[in-house]
C-alpha cells in the first residue's frame, strides 16, 4: 500500500512540472452541446409488401408452390394454431405468409435471401420461420406417412401384382442419398461410396408411388444392411407375418446408408424370422420378409423372375424420380443443404409429407423448366459375406419363382 500512495504522489508531482496535469483530467460536457445520442440518425421502418395469396392464378401456385389454392388453404388452416403462438407483435408474419414461404423454399431449392424477398419478409426471419413452420408440419406426420393397415393389404396386394404379376407385394424398399454440408467435426462419417457428403434415406413405397415409411436419420457412409437390421420394418413385417406378404428389394451390395424410422418406435426390431416378405434392391440382404432378385440367375423361370421382380420394384425409382423433381431442395440441381444433419432430417420427412398429400389431393406437377425424370441409381452387385444364415431365407424366394415363374 505504502509503495502505491508514494507513486502517485509521484505521478502528481510529474504531472505538475510537465503542465499535463489540464490536459490529463476530464473535461465537462458543454452547455451548448446535446448528448451525442440525441443526434444519432434512425432508419426508418420499412415494411414490404407480403406475400397474397388471392390474385395469384393456379397455375401460377402449383409452380411455385407445388399445390393449388385448396390445398395451400387447408394447410394453412391445419398449421395455424402452431404458428399463431409464436407471434407476439401486431405486425408479426401471417401463418399463411409462412406457410407460402416455406412451400416456395422446398419446391425452388433457392437461398434463404431469394425466397425471403420474394415472399416479403428478410431473411433473418425466414431463418427464424423455417424451423417454426417444420415442427408444426411433423406433428401431424403420422397422419401424412401411414403403413397399409390389415384391411387395406388386398388393395395393396392387387396394386403390385398389376405392375410385374409378382404375388402378395405391400411395398418395394430401396434408398437415396441427398447432399448436405457436414459437420466440420464428424465430415468423414457423412461421407459415402460416391465420395460426397450425404444423408441416406431409406424409403418404403407403395404402387401408386404413395410413401408408407421413411427414414432418414443415418449419415451416408452407413450401409444399406446395417439401416435395414436397426430398423422398424421387421417389427412391422412381423405384425402382419400371418397375411404372407413381402417388400421387394435389391441383393446385397456395398452402399452405405442410414434410417430414421417413423412407424414404429425404435429398439422394437426383430429377428427375421417372420414369413412376410418385403421387395428390395442389391443393398439388402436375403431375409424372410424380403424378395431380392437372383444374382446369377440359371433356369427361365428365374430369368422370368427377374423381370417381373425388376418391373416391379421399379416403382420405388420413379417415387424418388417425382420427389427430387417436385421439390428441387431434395435434387442434385438444388445444390448441397446448408443446414444441420437434424434440421436436413427435418426438410426430407416434411417433402415426403408433402409429396404424399399431393399425391392424395391429385395436384398436377407442373415445371418452368420442363419435367425432370430424376436420378436413378444403378445396380452394382457386390460380393457378400452371407451363406449359412441365408439359405434358410432364400429357400422362400425358390418357392416363390417354383409356384409362380416355372
Amino acid at each position: 500500500m505504502a509503495r502505491q500512495i508514494s507513486f502517485f504522489w509521484w505521478a502528481l508531482t510529474y504531472m505538475k512540472c510537465t503542465g499535463k496535469e489540464e490536459k490529463s483530467l476530464p473535461t465537462a460536457p458543454s452547455k451548448h452541446r446535446p448528448p451525442r445520442h440525441v443526434w444519432r440518425w434512425r432508419n426508418p421502418l420499412v415494411y414490404r409488401p407480403l406475400v397474397d395469396l388471392s390474385p395469384m392464378e393456379e397455375r401460377h401456385l402449383i409452380i411455385t408452390y407445388r399445390f393449388d389454392r385448396a390445398t395451400i388453404q387447408e394447410l394453412c388452416t391445419q398449421l395455424e394454431p402452431d404458428l399463431m403462438l409464436a407471434i407476439r407483435h401486431p405486425t408479426g408474419i401471417p401463418p399463411q405468409v409462412q406457410v407460402l414461404s416455406v412451400l416456395h423454399f422446398l419446391a425452388s431449392g433457392s437461398f434463404q435471401t431469394t425466397v425471403a424477398m420474394a415472399s416479403g419478409m428478410s431473411q433473418p426471419m425466414f431463418s427464424n420461420v423455417l424451423p417454426r413452420v417444420l415442427c408444426a408440419l411433423l406433428k401431424h406426420m403420422r397422419s401424412y406417412i401411414v403403413f397399409p393397415q390389415v384391411e387395406d393389404l388386398p388393395t395393396v396386394k392387387g396394386d403390385f401384382y398389376a405392375l410385374g404379376h409378382i404375388p402378395s407385394i405391400i411395398g418395394a424398399i430401396d434408398g437415396t442419398h441427398l447432399a448436405l454440408v457436414p459437420p466440420h467435426r464428424s465430415e468423414q462419417v457423412y461421407r459415402n461410396r460416391k465420395s460426397y457428403h450425404s444423408m441416406n434415406v431409406q424409403m418404403v413405397c407403395l404402387a401408386n408411388k404413395y410413401i408408407s415409411h421413411v427414414n432418414a436419420m443415418f449419415h451416408g457412409s452407413v450401409h444399406d444392411a446395417y439401416i435395414l437390421r436397426n430398423s422398424s420394418i421387421a417389427y412391422v413385417m412381423g405384425q402382419l407375418q400371418r397375411h404372407r406378404v413381402w417388400l421387394l428389394g435389391e441383393p446385397l451390395e456395398a452402399r452405405q446408408w442410414e434410417w430414421l424410422s417413423w412407424v414404429v418406435p425404435t429398439g422394437q426390431c426383430v429377428s427375421n424370422s417372420c414369413p412376410s416378405p418385403f421387395a428390395g434392391d442389391s443393398g439388402y440382404p436375403n431375409l424372410s420378409w424380403l424378395l431380392t432378385p437372383v444374382r446369377n440367375p440359371r433356369t427361365r423361370a428365374e430369368e422370368r423372375y427377374n423381370e417381373a421382380h425388376g418391373r416391379t420394384r421399379r416403382v420405388i425409382e420413379w417415387t424418388f424420380g417425382i420427389l427430387k423433381a417436385r421439390f428441387r431442395c431434395l435434387h442434385v440441381t438444388g445444390g448441397s443443404l446448408f443446414y444441420s444433419p437434424k434440421k436436413v432430417c427435418q426438410i426430407i420427412v416434411a417433402c415426403c409429407m408433402l409429396h404424399n398429400e399431393a399425391l392424395r389431393r391429385q395436384v398436377p406437377f407442373l415445371q418452368e423448366d420442363g419435367p425432370d425424370g430424376g436420378v436413378v441409381a444403378a445396380v452394382q452387385p457386390v460380393d457378400s459375406d452371407e451363406d449359412e444364415a441365408e439359405e434358410e431365407d432364400m429357400q422362400n424366394r425358390d418357392s416363390v419363382i417354383q409356384k409362380y415363374f416355372q
